[in-house]
């Protein structure tokens, strides 16, 4: 019978108060006398005696192809075991099953333990007030939605590795004008600067050195004179990670996971994903990430004892450019293409690009504000700017390149495809696009659902029908008197004209 070592130790105490070997064990709660002369007479408690196992107790199913799998792993370290098993079960399917799953696992687990060195973490010394790390973190898998609308952002976060105080805004894209407002949204809470803000080898704030530039420096890349230039505004120097090394920036990396953990946990407390604004989504997270600060306080009040007092300077987060008009009623901005007025035509015009909208400028007022298109190549048409051109061409409109813009919803394309059966191409094109100038000059909305009653009917409508599910008001036509024409006032001029000395 086997013995624990809290057994062992009691019998030892009763053996030494003078009590026989079978009261001890009765002691002890072992059922046999033998068991207590047993460790009595080697003087070892048993943890002491066991030996490490150096047999199988069962016969190993993969020995005899083994080497082969241990060739493959060599061969390809990053290969998963779940899709070697699968492809040893392809091979030799009377030999291996699906339940062996796991003992594979563990072999290959055993294995990767023997022959596969991995990267060990090195914890940081953090001093106060010293750096501030920024990031670009994609929110979308979140499942947020504007209106109905699924949003496709990132978080610019910014993480104080002292005390894990955060912050950040929301942007499209990781842009130096989405960096500028995340770090200078965060300076601007924060009320101090720190001596050094470090991101990762983004091309928004990091570049390539062309050959004459990569003499005596160290950096695999150099830094972006834009970037460089919001910085020094602050007093702030920067610092990057090297190329390919993401775990360098280690803070703000472990801070998104947990904050994307937070997000998602207030997002099913507020029982909706749905917002009525970007304004207001960013009202939330900021709620969140206030929350989360909550318990970082007291370090954070150790770095704003050394940090320096935020200079009063609010630098624009948009950029400006000065751009043509076409005489197509568009300009290309960043590699995209937009519809301005058409009052703007062949003038030069002043972008402001933001982050989520573009300003035109034109004689210091707005004339313009948009989306703004993330990528490039793409286009964004407004029906509102080319109504008026069209309806003086509408030979112009089955053809546009940029057709599929003239169909704000998919109501306006099916009753522009209902008309083309109805009538000739001319006039199909020209009773769409006076529907068309309708939803211009009236509610969209309204025009939409006015087509989707008629759309119900099988009877033949023109926009007159629209027009009268509209039930516009007349337009106001003002009265004017009729005056009275005398003569005799021209017949005073003219002989006035003919009596005048040369």
């Amino acid at each position: 019978m086997t013995a624990t070592d809290a057994q062992v130790r009691i019998v030892m105490r009763e053996r030494k108060k003078g009590r026989t070997q079978e009261q001890a064990a009765a002691s002890a709660n072992l059922r046999s006398r033998k068991t207590a002369a047993k460790y009595e007479r080697v003087g070892q408690l048993p943890s002491a005696l066991k030996r490490p196992r150096t047999y199988r107790t069962r016969v190993d199913p993969f020995a005899e192809d083994w080497p082969a799998m241990e060739e493959m792993l060599e061969g390809a370290p990053e290969l998963e075991a779940k899709a070697l098993f699968e492809w040893l079960c392809e091979k030799q399917p009377d030999r291996y099953q699906e339940g062996q799953l796991r003992t594979f696992q563990r072999r290959v687990s055993c294995w990767r333990a023997q022959n596969c060195d991995q990267t060990a973490v090195l914890p940081q010394v953090h001093r106060p007030g010293e750096v501030l790390q920024v990031d670009g973190t994609w929110l979308t898998a979140l499942g947020v939605t504007i209106q109905g609308v699924p949003l496709k952002h990132l978080l610019i976060h910014c993480v104080l590795t002292y005390s894990n105080w955060e912050w950040g805004r929301v942007a499209q894209s990781e842009s130096l004008g989405a960096i500028k407002l995340g770090v200078q949204s965060t300076l601007h809470k924060l009320g101090y600067v720190p001596e050094y803000i470090q991101t990762d080898n983004s091309g928004a704030a990091t570049r390539v050195l062309q050959a004459d530039e990569e003499e005596g420096t160290e950096r695999e890349r150099g830094y972006t004179p834009g970037y460089l230039s919001f910085l020094d505004e602050y007093g702030i120097e920067p610092r990057t990670t090297h190329v390919c090394s993401p775990h360098e920036n280690g803070d703000v990396e472990s801070s998104n996971g947990g904050l994307k953990r937070a997000i998602k946990q207030h997002l099913l407390l507020r029982g909706s994903r749905d917002f009525d604004s970007i304004e207001n989504y960013e009202a939330f997270l900021f709620e969140v990430m206030e929350r989360r600060n909550r318990g970082r306080q007291q370090r954070l009040a150790e770095e704003q004892a050394v940090m320096k007092p935020l200079p009063p300077v609010s630098l624009a987060t948009y950029r400006e450019v000065k751009v043509p008009v076409s005489r197509q009623g568009t300009i290309r901005v960043v590699r995209n293409l937009y519809s301005v007025p058409t009052s703007l035509i062949r003038h030069t015009v002043t972008v402001r690009i933001h982050e989520w909208h573009l300003e035109v400028w034109h004689g210091g007022k707005l004339m313009e504000k948009m989306p703004r298109l993330i990528g490039c190549r793409k286009h964004s048409i407004n029906y509102r700017h080319l109504i008026d051109t069209l309806l003086r061409k509408p030979g112009g409109f089955r053809d546009y390149r940029y057709r599929e813009a003239l169909f704000p919803s998919l109501v306006f394309r099916r009753a522009w495809e209902q008309l083309q059966q109805w009538y000739t191409p001319r006039k199909a094109d020209l009773t769409y696009l006076r529907i068309l100038n309708l939803a211009a000059r009236t509610i969209e909305a309204d025009v939409a659902a006015a087509l989707e009653l008629l759309l119900e009917s099988d009877d033949p409508w023109t926009e007159r029908d629209v027009e009268q599910l509209l039930e516009l008001e007349p337009a106001h036509v003002p009265q004017i008197a009729r005056g009275e024409v005398t003569l005799a006032v021209y017949d005073q001029l003219l002989q006035e004209a003919c009596y005048e000395p040369a």
